[in-house]
């Protein structure tokens, strides 16, 4: 298939490229400058990111999940761009105002359970990540949280305390939050007791159950936060029995059961939220990214007795006019422009593609995804699973010198991540398995 979206003009990276990192070299911390590739966007529309230099790129990362709807779609352009002429700030701590408390209406009606709920907004994930595990808390008046292996819940240090990849999020960032405690996750292609489903009889969650008896009393837990789909982690998606599991476990202790759909939500398993796949319906949810199609806003909705049971929540930008009109608008989007209905024929593309190249492929050792969340591990052995680390480097670096912008996973960053805006053409999808396809054999030799 000739090039139609992907156009590369200038060597990667361009002049204008290099002269801009070198500034953000000088000025910019180091801890900032961990982005994957060289080069500096300067404008995006709906899948396709143009850099400095004029060259175009595929977009198959969506913004790490915060762009599903693609990069400035009009409608939520436009509700930005109103609401700043009418109110930019008041701090809702002191004066409330109408997109803050539109936004907590609507999450109450589309989040999973038909229980009464409340929501509290913040401005990014981590954010919510540590006010779910406050708010939970204060509604058990108990210390400990259960989270899981190669899980990612934000970059503060709640959050990193949570996360479970040491290298590089965690590195030199120590002493971490204390009264956590970290379980297995069912990451089934690397089953960490050598096991294999189903006729492991899901000893990942007995494993838990041993837990309470080994490690922690569990009527000292207050909360277990756990990703339905984990994200920086590997892309790993657990069998059918591993949620519900994990929600009775809860339920039988009085723990509160915090699901985190910052990155897995607002479409992009084929369902609102990732959790619906799997029939549970957590105590409180965690959101972000998404939700408002990129702007900064998160959010945390849940049982209502449990998120009043915490007292101050929230900061001086939490809720952010602005950002919350954009959150609106994109909720809007979702349902007259029917996105997940549009999406279904893009995720059997996707599955299509990746399954042919799964078969003829030797470095693809793994290959898991639901709706337009996909993930393909590489290996360079497929007995062994050896981590195909470097061949995974190479592959990304070549589809972006091709007008590809693909991202890695996985504590052995051996795991490619696709994930396009869900509102991508067909023909762009296809354009971009094209370049990813040709870039898999070459590396595979």
């Amino acid at each position: 298939m000739k090039a139609k979206n992907a156009k590369i003009l200038t060597e990667i990276p361009g002049e204008k490229s290099r002269k801009l990192k070198e500034i953000a070299e000088r000025y910019v911390a180091s801890g900032s400058m961990y982005s994957m590739f060289p080069i500096i966007a300067a404008e995006a529309e709906g899948a396709i990111i143009k850099d400095v230099d004029g060259n175009s790129y595929i977009d198959f990362y969506a913004g790490v999940g915060a762009s599903n709807l693609g990069h400035c779609h009009p409608k939520i352009v436009e509700a930005a761009k109103a609401q700043t002429e009418k109110l930019i700030h008041t701090c809702f701590g002191a004066v409330m105002q109408e997109p803050f408390i539109r936004v907590a209406e609507k999450l109450s009606e589309i989040t999973p359970g038909k229980f009464p709920k409340a929501t509290a907004l913040f401005n990014s994930g981590s954010e919510a990540v540590e006010n779910s595990i406050k708010i939970s808390r204060a509604y058990t008046k108990r210390p400990a949280v259960i989270c899981f292996d190669y899980a990612f819940h934000g970059k503060t240090l709640l959050a990193t305390s949570l996360d479970g990849t040491v290298k590089p999020l965690k590195i030199g960032y120590g002493p971490f939050v204390p009264e956590i405690y970290r379980f297995p996750f069912a990451y089934c292609y690397r089953c960490p007791f050598g096991l294999s489903y189903p006729e492991c009889s899901m000893r990942c969650l007995e494993f838990i159950k041993l837990g309470f008896l080994t490690t922690v009393d569990p009527g000292q837990v207050a909360a277990l936060i756990v990703e339905p789909v984990i994200g920086e982690g590997g892309y790993l998606f657990p069998p059918k029995e591993f949620l519900p599991g994990l929600q009775e476990i809860c339920q039988e202790h009085g723990i509160v059961f915090i699901l985190d759909e910052v990155q897995s939500g607002f479409g992009r398993t084929g369902k609102m939220f990732a959790c619906e796949h799997w029939g549970v319906e957590p105590d409180l949810i965690v959101m972000s990214k998404s939700l408002s199609n990129g702007f900064p806003v998160s959010a945390v909705t849940g049982r209502k007795e449990i998120m009043n049971a915490a007292g101050l929540l929230g900061g001086t930008f939490v809720g952010h006019p602005v950002a919350c009109a954009a959150a609106l608008a994109a909720l809007d989007v979702f349902e007259e422009e029917k996105i997940l209905q549009k999406a279904q024929k893009k995720a059997e593309i996707m599955k299509s593609r990746l399954e042919k190249m799964c078969e003829r492929i030797p470095l693809i050792g793994d290959l898991r995804g639901i709706g337009t969340a996909w993930a393909i591990e590489l290996v360079r052995d497929k007995k062994t699973k050896e981590p195909a680390t470097e061949e995974t480097k190479r592959v990304l670096n070549e589809c972006l010198k091709n007008g590809l912008i693909a991202i890695k996973a996985g504590v052995y960053g051996n795991v490619i991540r696709i994930i396009p805006p869900l509102v991508i053409t067909e023909e762009q999808l296809n354009e971009g398995f094209d370049i990813l396809e040709k870039t898999l054999i070459k590396i595979s030799g």
